[in-house]
């Protein structure tokens, strides 16, 4: 019984790393690159609670979008367009 559990408990893992790689986001943004989304995104949301009757106010909820990213350290327009400002690996 003991090897049963053992094969079955190493093929639920690899199933489970095979389906976190088709949908986890490879790593494409820098680190200057990260920080400003999240600086610029922590700005926009600040904004939305800072101006409460500003017909624009609604606007600055994007700022959602790069600090997901930024925090992710993933763009899926880069991945789209093959974009990255990682910096390059040495071999």
């Amino acid at each position: 019984m003991g090897a049963i559990t053992v094969y079955a408990s190493y093929q639920h893992r690899a199933i489970k790393r095979n389906l976190m790689e088709g949908f986890m986001f490879k790593t494409n943004e820098g680190t200057i690159d990260r920080a400003l989304r999240i600086i610029v995104g922590l700005v926009l949301l600040g904004m939305f609670f800072m101006y409460p009757g500003a017909s624009w106010r609604y606007w600055t909820l994007l700022g959602v979008v790069p600090l997901a990213t930024g925090l992710m350290g993933s763009c899926p327009v880069y991945s789209i367009l093959g974009l990255s400002t990682c910096p390059i690996k040495k071999a």
